[in-house]
This record gives structure tokens, sequence and C-alpha cells, in this order.
């Protein structure tokens, strides 16, 4: 079986440390269960300056290296590569992350897991001139049985994929989303993943 996995927010606690950032930086207080989008320029009334400002603290290596694991994520992905699963964590990280990114899974025990960087959203901004180590026409060449995402905004990289089981990892800035097929399944937390992708 091959699967996609999301890094940040399913792998990873990301938006809850840019809750912290976003306070310690500007002082707004916008605590993670209501971050309502998955803009969050829109989430945090940022202008473009405070934004980018935040997008690049948020992926400075430390930084990276230091996100908190989604309970259940590690012991599930390594379940999956055991029994002989392809595991592809494909990130909208630029490639400028990807060290960082790939520490952050080898000391989790990840180590086993390819790791792809690619354009999902245009966020190349924040970082100047930024590099994807995945060029969108090798993306969709690829062929995925499973994917783990929490994103909306990246469910148009599914299209191609008709038969795609895609797990939603539940989260406040898709409360509100309609799913665009019925291969969607809202998921609370890893182990509701696990059942559902055998």
């Amino acid at each position: 079986m091959n699967i996609y996995i999301d890094f940040d927010d399913c792998l990873c606690e990301t938006a809850r440390y840019f809750s912290e950032l976003v306070a310690r930086l500007y002082g707004k207080d916008i605590p993670y269960e209501h971050i309502a989008f998955f803009d969050l320029q829109k989430s945090f009334s940022l202008t473009e300056d405070q934004f980018e400002h935040m997008m690049i603290e948020g992926h400075r290596p430390e930084v990276l290296l230091s996100y908190e694991e989604t309970p259940g994520a590690i012991e599930t992905v390594n379940r999956w590569i055991d029994r002989g699963d392809d595991v592809s964590v494909i990130t909208g990280r630029p490639f400028s992350a990807f060290d960082a990114s790939r520490a952050w899974l080898d000391t989790h025990g990840l180590h086993r897991a390819k790791l792809y960087c690619l354009n999902k959203y245009g966020r190349d901004a924040f970082i100047k001139d930024s590099d994807f180590s995945l060029e969108l026409e090798d993306y969709y060449r690829m062929h995925f049985d499973c994917a783990v995402e929490d994103s909306p905004a990246a469910f148009r990289f599914f299209d191609h994929l008709p038969d795609l089981k895609v797990m939603v990892f539940d989260r406040p800035w898709n409360q509100n989303c309609t799913f665009p097929g019925t291969g969607y399944h809202r998921c609370f937390d890893w182990q509701t993943i696990s059942d559902l992708v055998g």
C-alpha cells in the first residue's frame, strides 16, 4: 500500500506552536482552538510583513526540530512500514526546511519514511526564491492508496486519484469544510486513522 502523509498538524503540532509564537511576537491571543482558517495570516489577522516574519521564525531549523509529535503518529506510521507499506511524507514546507524536517523524522524514529517538499500552497514567498524537491508533474505521476491530510487547501492534489481513501485529521480550521467525495473520512486521532487504513 502507498500512503501519503502530510507533515504539519498530522505528524507534529505545528499550529499550536504558531499560536504561541504570534502571541509572543505580536501580543495576539488566538488560542489553537480558535484557529478558524488554514490561512494563518487570516486566522491571526496579520499584515503581509507580520505573516512573513512569523513564517520565517516558525521555519528556523531549531524551531522545526522542537515541534511535538502528534500522539500516536510515529507508532502508527512505523507499523505500516514494518508490514511493507510505502510511506511518503509530502509537506508544503520549502526545500530550505528539508534538512531540519528530515532530522525531525529521523530523531522521532521515522528514518524509513520518504520526505518530499511540494509547493502545495504557494508559500515560497516568505523565503525568497525557495526551491521544492518535488515538482507537481512528478507528484501527479505518483500513486497513493491512502492519504492523511488536515488542510482543505490540499484536497485538490487528490483529484487525480478517484479511489483514494483520505483521512482528514480533525483540526479547528477544517471543521466547516465540505469534503469533495465519499472517500474522505474525518479522524479525531491516529487510532481512528489506523483503524480506517487497516
